[in-house]
C-alpha cells in the first residue's frame, strides 16, 4: 500500500483591477474612471459632476475586456456628452459665483476676516479675505454654510407641514442626483443647489421630505410634492436646463 501526500490547492491568481482606462476621442486621450461595483447589475457610463470625468461602473461578473468593448460602442454618446458640458468656471478673483440665483462678483481683499456679501443687486460682491491660493476653497466653504442654513430651514418647514420627522440633514456633492432620502429619515442634498434660485431649493426639499410619506414616485407622491411646492414644474425645468452649469462652477479647466 502506498502513501501519497495531498498538495494544497494553488491559490487562484488575483486579476488586477485598474482604476481607469484611456479612450481616444477625436484623437485625444480621455481618462475614464472604473468603478468595480459589487452591487451593480449592468455596465453604466456617466459623467461625474464637478470632476467632469467619465465614470464607468462594472458589475461583479464584468471584465475589463467587456468594459472596453462597452466603451467603444458608446464612444459617440460620450463624445456628445463631453462636447455639451458647460465651460468649467474656476472660482477666482474677478470672476463670478451665483448665490440664490444672484450673480456675485468675487473680490479678493487679502488680510483676515470672514467671507461675506457686500452690496445689493448689480453691485453685490462676495468679499474673500485670506491667502489668494485658498480663495476657491474659502468660497466653496462659504457656499456650503449658506446651503446648510437654507436646507435646514426649508426641511424643517416642509417636515412640519407633512407632520413627519427628519432624523438628519446632510450635505454632499453627488455627481448624479441633487438629493436623496433614506428610510431611516436622513435626507441628503447637494450644496450646489444654493447657487440656484430659491424656488429650486424649495422644490428639492419638498421632493425629499415627501419621500418620508411616500418612498416612491407614485401619483400620491407627486401630489404631496405639489402641495408643498406649487411651483414645482418650473423648478424641475430649471434644474434640467441648468443643472450641469452648477457642476461646472468650481471645476478645473481642461
Amino acid at each position: 500500500m502506498g502513501f501519497f501526500s495531498r498538495q494544497p490547492p494553488r491559490p487562484k491568481a488575483v486579476v488586477a483591477r485598474p482604476d481607469h482606462v484611456m479612450l481616444a476621442i477625436d484623437g485625444e486621450p480621455v481618462r475614464v474612471a472604473l468603478n468595480w461595483s459589487p452591487r451593480a447589475s449592468r455596465y453604466t457610463l456617466r459623467l461625474a459632476g464637478s470632476v467632469r470625468e467619465p465614470v464607468m461602473t462594472i458589475p461583479p461578473r464584468g471584465s475589463l475586456a467587456e468594459a472596453q468593448r462597452f466603451l467603444e460602442r458608446h464612444r459617440g454618446w460620450l463624445k456628445a456628452r463631453l462636447d455639451a458640458l458647460p465651460v468649467a468656471q474656476p472660482l477666482a478673483d474677478g470672476g463670478q459665483v451665483p448665490l440664490r440665483g444672484v450673480p456675485l462678483a468675487i473680490r479678493h481683499v487679502g488680510g483676515r476676516g470672514l467671507v461675506h456679501v457686500e452690496g445689493e443687486g448689480a453691485e453685490a460682491a462676495l468679499i474673500v479675505p485670506g491667502d489668494a491660493s485658498h480663495l476657491q476653497r474659502r468660497v466653496i466653504d462659504f457656499l456650503k454654510r449658506e446651503a446648510r442654513a437654507d436646507f435646514e430651514a426649508a426641511t424643517a418647514r416642509h417636515a412640519a407641514a407633512l407632520g413627519v420627522r427628519v432624523k438628519a440633514v446632510r450635505l454632499g456633492d453627488p455627481a448624479s442626483r441633487w438629493g436623496s432620502c433614506s428610510t431611516t429619515g436622513t435626507i441628503s442634498y447637494s450644496w450646489r443647489v444654493v447657487m440656484a434660485p430659491p424656488s429650486v431649493l424649495d422644490y428639492l426639499v419638498a421632493h425629499e421630505v415627501a419621500h418620508l410619506r411616500e418612498m416612491n414616485h407614485s401619483p400620491r407622491f407627486w401630489k404631496l410634492v405639489r402641495t408643498l411646492c406649487p411651483g414645482m414644474d418650473a423648478a424641475k425645468v430649471w434644474l434640467t436646463r441648468n443643472g450641469a452649469s452648477l457642476h461646472a462652477i468650481g471645476a478645473e479647466e481642461a
